[in-house]
This record gives C-alpha cells, structure tokens and sequence, in this order.
C-alpha cells in the first residue's frame, strides 16, 4: 500500500501548538523534546504525516499496536456507529452486547482453553489483571502460602506499581520506592557473545529457563504464585527467546504449580505472523495479558485471558456475592468494543497475521543486510519484529542510536523507535517489500553517517 497524495485530516498551524509547556509527556525527555518538537497531524496507511507536510514511513506500528495500519475506514465507521448509539455503559452489574460479543471473538483466537477475558484500558492495567487474578486464584483455592511473583530481567510490564514490580528495567522502578513485596527476577536471556546476528529464534540459552529452579530453591516453590515473561521482549530493545526456552519454564511451572503469565501486549494480535505468541512457540500460558493491536490503536483497550480452570475457582460460594473484587470504569467500553470487534474483521479479510508470516523471509534478510555496518553489534528478528543494537558512545549510552532516530524523522521521513541504543522496528502488517527495502536502505545511509 502505498501513501496517497494527500493525507486526511486537518493540518494544525503552529499557532495551535505554540504552547508546549503543559503537557508533561509520557517516557519523554520534556526539555529535549520541546526545543525541537516532532509533530504528528494526520495518518493513513502506512504513513504518518508531519506539521510541515512530511509523509512519515511509519516503521514501528505507532507504538507496536497499528498493525493493519492508520485511520482504517471499517474501524472510523464502527466507531462512529458505535458512539452514536450508545457512547458508554458501565459493566459492574450491567451490560452491554459488544463487550460480550468480543469475548466470545477473542476466545475463539485464543490458544488451548484461554476463554475467560477481563478487558482493561491498556497492557499495564491488562499485566496487573493478570497478577491480581493469579494471587486470588492461589487465595479461592486455599493455597495461602503462595504469594510470591517472579519477572525477568529486562522484562517490561507496563507501569503500573504490580508491572514495574515484575518487570526488570531499573529506569522504572529506582524513582517508586516501595514496589511490591516479595518479587523475585529470573535472568534474562540476552546472550551477544553467543547468539549475536541470530535469525530467528536464538540457538544457545535454553539454560536460562532453570534459573527458576534456583528461585524455586530459594524461596520454596510452594510460595510462588506465578512467573510472567514477555515471549519477545519489545521494549527493552527486541529480545528473542532461546530455542526451548519456553517450554521449559511452561515445564518448570506445572511441576511446581505455579501459574505461568505471557505478556503479550507488543506480541499479541499477528505480529509474529500467529494471533499470539504463544501459538507460534507451542506454548499456552495460564494467563495472557494483551492490549495494543487489540483495537489497532485507535481506542485504548486491554484484554486479560485466563484459562477455564482459573475462572472456575473463583465461581464458588453464594451466587450473590462478587467473586472477583477489581475492575475499571472503562472496562469493557461499548466504543473500544467496536472498534477491537471491527479491528479482528480487518485481520480476518486481509489474512494479516499469515502476512506477517510471508513477509518474515523478507524482513529478516533485510533487517541482517545491516550487518557489518559500523558500530552495529547485533540484529535480532522474529516475524514483523527487528532489533538492530548499536554499540554506545564512552559516557552517552544512547545518545548514538537517538541521534539515528532524528536524522531518520526531519531528514529521511521513517519513524523508528529507540530504546538505550538498540532500534526497534514493528511495522504494520500492511507493509509492502518495497517499504521493507526504504526503510533498510535508509537506516544503513543514516547509520553510516553517525559517528
């Protein structure tokens, strides 16, 4: 697909946004930004487009979650539709047919028994769903004792106090102090001296797993409640899993009783050429929290799927009472109902996840055209998902891979995204080969010139 001459939407003069000073933007250096600001005004397709008229390649799927691509008609439609009709309804005690209607979908694409889904507003609130129904699970089932939850390091599961707790970034978590009590981290499996330039799945690490044979020792495995992993992780900058490595901490959990999380809010919804993760790895977690492709980005939602056994423990007691004590206001709103429910139609009549699979071939030997390229030190890649890791400057971690991003965004018109000094790319799954071939083309132009 191609970028149209124009692009909609109405172009926002520098008037309008002259005043940056209130807004306090989100995982932004503020001051850094605002001297010189990047502005979005309008999308479609495959492109983005600037407050000076740019037609921006967007290779990163806004922020991993507009995988059929930008201002999609089918989705506007249904939500236009929608808000006219009825624009919100609380669901604690009531309902409304689109949340129940989109349950039932997204069970269907689900793996194994995943059947129950709590919806939330976004991944952080979809990976704390996920850590509250697996603490009360052990507690309706009379396994007291188990209380303790186990990330990663480098794991990133949003910012809410339970996300920042499992997750292993020290950037968001040294400034909220206290974070949850009795938290644990298994290694991470980020492995260059073996695995560097890896195609796919990484080939040496599948050790790691039995990390958590060490915290079982440890702590006593009858006290963990749950371990969560990303199955890539995205956000510390694309870490593939080793070949195996899954399955042994699926194993390492059922001998031990200990639920199993996937986070697969980056994952989720096609872009590893299967629904989830978990499908392409073969392995089925107990609990699943995802969000961002959910509704294509274009209203906040998030989905929490637990398998059947675990919804069933709580069902006990007086029909009358509440088994479940959390929610959101939101959960469940009728307009991201229909905007997710329009969203898996597009997914469905393009084949978009199988896409993804064809285009994996393509992609991967791109993104490792790279190689060889000064001051790149790996490249990692799995379905529509590439990490390209640069060595840092003595003293300015991160400085060189962001001097990339913005030579990328004013000079050469391609959003990438950066985090420390790895690249990371997740284009939409519209993406054509020759979209694939600008985007390595420019990235190895720019990467050259930065010293």
């Amino acid at each position: 697909m191609n970028a149209p001459e124009s692009l909609p939407g109405q172009f926002f003069s520098n008037e309008v946004i002259e005043n940056l000073d209130n807004f306090w933007m989100p995982f932004t250096a503020n001051r850094q930004y605002k001297a010189k600001p990047k502005v979005l005004v309008s999308a479609e397709g495959m492109y983005y487009q600037s407050d000076d008229g740019r037609k921006i390649l967007d290779g990163t799927a806004g922020l991993w979650c507009c995988n059929a691509g930008h201002s999609r008609c089918e989705i506007t439609a249904a939500v236009t539709q929608q808000i006219a009709q009825l624009d919100y309804a609380p669901t604690f005690q009531l309902g409304h047919p689109l949340a129940f209607q989109l349950a039932e979908r997204l069970s269907s694409l689900a793996p194994a028994d995943l059947n129950k889904v709590f919806f939330t507003n976004s991944g952080s609130e979809a990976v704390d769903t996920a850590l509250k129904i697996a603490l009360a699970y052990h507690q309706a089932n009379g396994d007291h004792n188990r209380t303790r939850l186990i990330g990663r390091e480098k794991g990133y599961h949003g910012v809410g106090f339970g996300g920042i707790s499992v997750g292993g970034i020290s950037n968001n978590r040294k400034a909220f102090i206290p974070q949850l009590p009795g938290v644990d981290h298994l290694r991470h499996t980020l492995d260059l001296e073996r695995n560097a330039f890896s195609r796919g799945l990484t080939q040496y690490g599948v050790e790691f797993a039995d990390d958590l044979e060490r915290l079982c020792q440890l702590h006593d495995p009858s006290t963990i409640a749950a371990v969560i992993v990303e199955p890539i992780a995205g956000s510390v900058g694309v870490i593939i899993p080793p070949q195996g490595y899954l399955k042994r901490l699926r194993e390492i959990c059922d001998r031990h009783g200990i639920l199993l999380i996937f986070d697969e809010v980056i994952t989720g919804y096609g872009r590893v050429g299967k629904a989830f993760a978990s499908q392409r790895y073969d392995v089925i977690p107990d609990i699943m929290a995802t969000a961002k492709g959910i509704t294509n980005g274009a209203i906040p939602m998030g989905a929490t799927f637990a398998k059947d056994f675990i919804y069933n423990t709580f069902m006990q007691g007086p029909e009358h009472t509440i088994e479940f004590f959390h929610g959101f206001t939101f959960s469940g709103h009728p307009v991201a109902a229909a905007a997710a429910l329009a969203t898996m139609d597009v997914y469905d009549k393009e084949n978009l996840f199988e896409k993804a699979i064809e285009l994996e071939s393509y992609w991967e030997d791109a993104a490792h055209s790279l190689k060889g390229v000064g001051n790149v030190i790996d490249i990692r890649n799995y379905g529509l998902i590439a990490g390209i890791e640069l060595s840092s400057r003595k003293g300015e971690p991160g400085t060189r891979a962001y001097d990339v991003f913005n030579q990328c965004f004013f000079e050469e018109d391609l959003l990438i995204r950066t985090t420390g000094d790895i690249i990371a790319l997740s284009p939409p799954l519209i993406i054509q080969k020759n979209q694939i071939d600008r985007i390595f083309d420019i990235l190895t132009r720019v990467i050259k010139t930065i010293n």
